[in-house]
């Protein structure tokens, strides 16, 4: 045995893998002004709905094959925003999203599964301050254009992620429920 008979076959089947990797579909590009995330909750049974001005999203997604889908997203807790600068810089705290310690919150699914035209089953792992748990979801995909949108919301509890400790663990004051909502615009 050469060492000829040996790199000619592996360069043979690293060119194969390049060439298939190359096939596949590259990540689609997130149109940030036209995507958001938010959350909505109750506060003293009143519906209050917040945005985050900051996150990122990796998607890898074709509707022909969702099982071979890839989807990450990671948030910015420090631009959550609840319309007001004092309540803005109260949940950054340590009592609530503990930004300092825990500056992103990172989802990444584990699993896209068809379940109708043009809706779709995710199951994933959602981390929020250092808590981690397995989540699922429906998702709705459309197309508008070149571009594909995502749709989706995925209820949670805050305690379950610490949010909201000390005197907020009471959930009179605010609900333990929160609905995550993303709308994500993506296109090739």
């Amino acid at each position: 045995m050469t060492l000829r008979s040996i790199i000619k076959p592996t360069l043979a089947t690293i060119g194969a893998l390049a060439l298939a990797a190359s096939a596949h579909a590259a990540p689609l590009k997130i149109d940030a002004a036209k995507s958001s995330v938010g959350a909505t909750f109750k506060q003293l049974n009143v519906p209050v709905d917040a945005k985050f001005k900051k996150f990122t999203a990796a998607i890898d997604f074709d509707a022909a094959k969702p099982e071979q889908g890839k989807a990450s997203v990671e948030i910015d807790v420090a631009s959550f925003d609840l319309g007001e600068a004092e309540y803005n810089k109260e949940v950054q705290k340590k009592e609530w999203f503990n930004a300092a310690q825990f500056p992103k919150a990172t989802f990444v699914a584990s699993s896209i599964k068809a379940a109708g035209a043009g809706k779709f089953d995710v199951a994933g792992k959602l981390t929020i301050k250092g808590k981690s748990s397995d989540v699922s979801f429906p998702l709705t995909v459309k197309k508008e254009g070149s571009a594909q949108v995502f749709d989706g919301s995925l209820p949670i509890k805050r305690l379950t992620y610490n949010i909201g400790e000390g005197e907020w663990k009471d959930t009179g004051m605010v609900a333990d429920e929160v609905t995550i909502k993303f709308h994500i615009v993506a296109a090739q």
